[in-house]
C-alpha cells in the first residue's frame, strides 16, 4: 500500500483537558460486553474523526483478532489492508492520510497502542473518514489515541489476569475458527486442484481459454494458501520468537535488582514450532509472575528460565539460588495455577532448603479437550445427511441424488466423516451411528 499524504500527529501534554463524551464512553467500554467494545469506541471517536468504518487488528486475541464495524457494505476491509498499513503506524503517533482501503484510495486515521507490550504485534485501530477533511488537532488525536490505549490495555489485563471462563470461551472459538478455516480451505483446494486436473487436459480445445483458466486457477491456490499463512500467523507464534518476547519483557523487571537473569531459549530442533498464541501468551504470563515472586527473596542473586517442549508439551521452568523455602502458597497471590489449569496446565514447585527453588509449569500444546460428550455432535448438517445414508447401505451416486449433488462432493463428506469419527471405513462410521441412535 502506497500512502498519498501522510502526517504523524504527536500526543498532546498531559495539561489537555478531554471531552466530556469521552469519559463517559471511557467508563462504557470498561463496564460493557467484550464484543460490544469496537463499536462503542466508533461511538466516542466518531465526534473527532467522522468515519464510515472501524475496524481493529489485535496481537493478543487468538479467536478474532480482525473486527470491524461500520458500513462494511460500502467499503470491505481487509486484513491485508490493516496488514499493509500497521508499519506506516507509530504506537503512540496518530497516523492521517490516504491508503487503499477496501481495493479504493480512502481517507483513513489510524492508531496503534504500546498498552499491550505482550501482544504480538502493537494493535492497531483504523477509521475509514467519510471525507478527507481538516487533519486531526493534536488534542483530538490524543483523546483517540487514549481511547484506544485504554481499550488495549483493559483487554491486555483480562488475558493476563487469565479468568477461566474467558480464556475457556477463547479457546474453543479458537478451535472451532480454525476447524472451519481448515475445511474450507480443504474444500477449496480440492475443487480447484481438480479444476486444474481438467484444464490441463489433452484432449480439450481452445489452448489460450485453457491456459488463462490454469493461470486463474494457480493464482486462486496461491491466495488462497497465503491466507492460511496468514492466519497462522495471528494465531500462532514460533517458539523461539515467543521466547525472545518473554526475555525481552523479563530485562525490565529486574533492570534496577542485583539479581541476575538467565535465559535458555527451546533448542534448536523445536525452535520454529508453532505455539498457540494463547499458550505462549499464558505462559509468558505466569514466568512473570514467579520471577517477580521468586526475585523478592533474601538473598536469590541468579534467576534461570527455560522454556522447553517435550511430548507436546510446553514446559516454562524458573529457577533461583536461594533459600530454598518458597512452597505453592507464595504464588497464590498470582494466581498462577490457577491461570494455568485454565488451558489444562500444572503448576509444580520443588524447594530444597539451602540450594533454592525449581518451578516448573507446563502446558499442553493440543487441542484442549471437548466438553461434548456426543462422537456425533461435531458433525455439520449435511455431514449428519450423508452419515444418516452411509447407515442406510446407500452408496455415493444414490446419496448424491438424493442430496442433489455431486458424487465428488458426497466423497469429501465421507472423508471429513471418517476423520472426525476416527474411523477407517464406511461401516464402522455407520455402527457409530447405530450404536449412539
Amino acid at each position: 500500500m502506497e500512502p498519498r499524504t501522510s502526517r504523524s500527529t504527536p500526543r498532546a501534554g498531559t495539561g489537555t483537558t478531554p471531552a466530556a463524551f469521552a469519559l463517559a464512553r471511557a467508563a462504557e467500554l470498561v463496564r460493557g460486553p467484550m464484543d460490544q467494545i469496537l463499536p462503542t469506541l466508533s461511538e466516542a471517536v466518531a465526534p473527532l474523526v467522522a468515519h464510515t468504518v472501524a475496524a481493529e487488528l489485535s496481537g493478543h486475541c487468538a479467536h478474532s483478532p480482525f473486527k470491524v464495524h461500520g458500513d462494511t457494505g460500502a467499503i470491505r476491509v481487509t486484513v491485508n489492508d490493516l496488514q499493509e498499513l500497521g508499519p506506516l503506524v507509530t504506537p503512540g503517533l496518530p497516523w492521517q492520510g490516504t491508503a487503499v482501503v477496501g481495493g479504493a484510495e480512502q481517507a483513513v486515521v489510524a492508531v496503534a497502542s504500546e498498552a499491550a507490550p505482550m501482544a504480538v504485534r502493537p494493535p492497531l485501530l483504523v477509521l475509514v473518514r467519510k471525507s478527507p477533511g481538516a487533519l486531526l488537532t493534536e488534542a483530538d488525536g490524543e483523546i483517540v489515541q487514549h481511547l484506544w490505549d485504554l481499550v488495549t490495555g483493559h483487554r491486555a489485563r483480562l488475558a493476563i489476569e487469565a479468568v477461566p471462563g474467558t480464556l475457556a470461551q477463547s479457546r474453543s472459538t479458537a478451535a472451532e475458527r480454525a476447524r472451519v478455516i481448515a475445511e474450507l480451505g480443504e474444500a477449496h483446494e480440492a475443487s480447484l486442484t481438480a479444476l486444474l486436473g481438467v484444464l490441463r487436459s489433452k484432449n480439450l480445445e481452445d489452448r489460450t481459454a485453457r491456459s488463462r483458466a490454469v493461470d486463474l486457477a494457480v493464482s486462486a491456490l496461491v491466495a488462497l494458501r497465503a491466507e492460511a499463512d496468514r492466519n497462522q500467523e495471528l494465531t500462532e507464534e514460533p517458539a523461539a520468537e515467543a521466547f525472545a518476547r518473554l526475555a525481552d519483557s523479563l530485562k525490565p523487571l529486574l533492570r534496577h535488582s542485583e539479581v541476575r537473569l538467565e535465559c535458555a531459549p527451546p533448542e534448536a530442533e523445536t525452535a520454529e514450532m508453532p505455539v498457540a498464541s494463547e499458550i505462549a501468551h499464558l505462559s509468558r504470563a505466569a514466568v512473570r509472575a514467579l520471577v517477580l515472586a521468586m526475585a523478592g527473596q533474601q538473598g536469590v542473586r541468579r534467576i534461570h528460565v527455560r522454556w522447553r517442549i517435550v511430548d507436546c508439551q510446553l514446559i516454562a521452568s524458573v529457577r533461583d539460588d536461594g533459600p530454598g523455602e518458597l512452597s505453592r502458597a507464595a504464588f497464590d497471590s498470582h494466581r498462577v495455577a490457577q491461570r494455568l489449569a485454565a488451558l489444562g496446565g500444572t503448576l509444580a514447585v520443588d524447594a530444597l532448603p539451602g540450594w533454592g527453588t525449581t518451578v516448573t509449569a507446563t502446558l499442553p500444546l493440543g487441542t484442549a479437550p471437548s466438553p461434548r460428550v456426543d462422537p456425533l455432535a461435531g458433525l455439520h448438517p449435511r455431514e449428519a445427511e450423508v452419515l444418516g445414508h452411509l447407515a442406510r447401505g446407500h452408496r455415493n451416486r444414490t446419496i448424491a441424488e438424493e442430496l442433489h449433488i455431486s458424487e465428488s462432493t458426497v466423497k469429501f463428506h465421507v472423508a471429513n466423516i471418517l476423520a472426525k469419527l476416527g474411523v477407517s471405513s464406511r461401516g464402522e462410521a455407520a455402527a457409530m451411528l447405530h450404536a449412539v441412535a
